[in-house]
C-alpha cells in the first residue's frame, strides 16, 4: 500500500466560483443534456464490452443491509412490519408469510440511487426542464423511471483511504481530483467513457468501528472541483459510500454542491451510502479493480429515486 500524507485542504469555493464551475460542467457535459443525462454514454458496445470484465464469475453486493433501528444519522429508520397476528394458528393447512416496507429513499444510512429530477436548482431540473413538473403526486419528467431497463456498464472503485494508507478518511475531509488520477495510478487503472465511478471513502467500515455520527453536519465526500475529473472521463454514473457530498459544505450558500454539480448540471444519476466493505477486499485479492456492474433500480415511475442493490460481476 503506498502511504500519502493528506493534503492541504481544498479551497472553499464562494458563490461566484460555484457559479463559474457550475456553467463550465454544463458546457462540458452538453452531450448528456437529454432525457436519460450520462447515461447516454452506456452505449450498447460499452455494456457489451464491460461483461468482457466477467472472469471468475463471482458476485459482491454495493449495497448495505436495510437499517431498521433509528441512529443519529438515521431518525427515519425503514419500518418493516410483519402481518403474522400474535398467536395466530400456523400449526395446519396453506399460510403465506407476509411483511411491508416503508422507507425515507433519501436518508443518510439507506444505499438508494438519486434520479435526475431530485435536485431543483434556480427553479429547474437538469437540461433546464420546469421545476414544476415535479408535482404532489410524483416527478412527471426525469423520474427514476428513466433507468427502467436498468444500468449495466463497467464499474471502476477508486479506494482512496488505500490511496492515503488510512482505513477511512475523516468527517469533513475531501477527495479532489488529483486524488482520483492518483487513485488511478495506484490501480494501474484508467476511468474511461460510459464507465460507473464507485469513490471509496471508508464512511461504512468507520461506522461499524466507531458507531454512526451525525453525518448531516459532519461526513466526508467529493471536492466540487473533483467533478472536473469526472468531466474530462465523461462517466455516466457516480457511485459513493458516503453522501458524495462533504460536511459541511465547501460552498458559499449551496449545502449540496456536488449533488447539484452531478445531477443538475452532469446528468449523473448519484448512488449514496454504498457498501464497499466487501467489494475492496475482493478487488485488492484479484489485483484489479475494474468489474461487470449491474444497477436495477426499483420500477416506480414516479419517484425521485429508489432504494438499490447494485451488484459488481467479476
Amino acid at each position: 500500500m503506498v502511504t500519502h500524507a493528506r493534503p492541504a485542504g481544498p479551497p472553499r469555493l464562494t458563490a461566484e466560483e460555484f457559479g463559474v464551475l457550475y456553467r463550465d460542467l454544463c458546457s462540458r457535459t452538453a452531450w448528456a443534456a437529454g432525457g436519460r443525462g450520462a447515461l447516454a454514454a452506456l452505449t450498447s458496445g460499452r455494456v457489451l464490452a464491460a461483461s468482457r470484465e466477467v472472469r471468475t464469475g463471482r458476485t459482491v453486493t454495493l449495497a448495505a443491509p436495510v437499517d431498521t433501528v433509528p441512529g443519529p444519522d438515521n431518525p427515519e429508520p425503514a419500518e418493516h412490519r410483519m402481518y403474522r397476528q400474535p398467536g395466530e394458528d400456523t400449526s395446519s393447512g396453506l399460510h403465506f408469510a407476509r411483511d411491508s416496507f416503508a422507507m425515507n429513499v433519501h436518508g443518510d444510512a439507506e444505499s438508494h440511487i438519486d434520479a435526475l429530477c431530485h435536485v431543483i436548482y434556480d427553479g429547474t431540473l437538469h437540461g433546464g426542464v420546469p421545476s414544476s413538473s415535479v408535482t404532489a403526486g410524483g416527478a412527471t419528467r426525469l423520474s427514476v423511471e428513466t433507468a427502467r431497463d436498468g444500468i449495466v456498464g463497467r464499474g471502476v472503485l477508486l479506494d482512496i483511504p488505500r490511496l492515503r494508507g488510512v482505513p477511512w478518511l475523516e468527517p469533513g475531509d475531501h477527495v479532489t481530483a488529483d486524488d482520483l488520477a492518483a487513485a488511478e495510478t495506484a490501480q494501474n487503472l484508467r476511468v474511461a467513457e460510459g464507465d460507473l465511478l464507485f469513490v471509496r471513502v471508508g464512511h461504512r467500515r468507520r461506522r461499524a468501528e466507531l458507531g454512526p455520527w451525525d453525518v448531516a453536519h459532519e461526513r466526508a465526500g467529493l471536492h466540487p472541483y473533483a467533478l472536473e475529473f469526472l468531466a474530462d472521463r465523461r462517466v455516466a454514473v457516480l457511485g459513493g459510500d458516503g453522501n458524495n457530498d462533504t460536511a459541511p459544505s465547501s460552498t458559499e450558500g449551496v449545502d449540496f454542491p456536488v449533488h447539484v454539480l452531478a445531477i443538475h448540471a452532469m446528468g449523473l444519476h448519484l448512488l449514496d451510502y454504498l457498501q464497499f466493505e466487501y467489494l475492496a477486499p475482493v478487488c485488492e485479492a484479484e489485483g484489479r479493480w475494474t468489474f461487470l456492474c449491474v444497477i436495477a433500480p426499483l420500477r416506480l415511475p414516479d419517484a425521485t429515486g429508489s432504494p438499490v442493490n447494485p451488484i459488481a460481476v467479476l
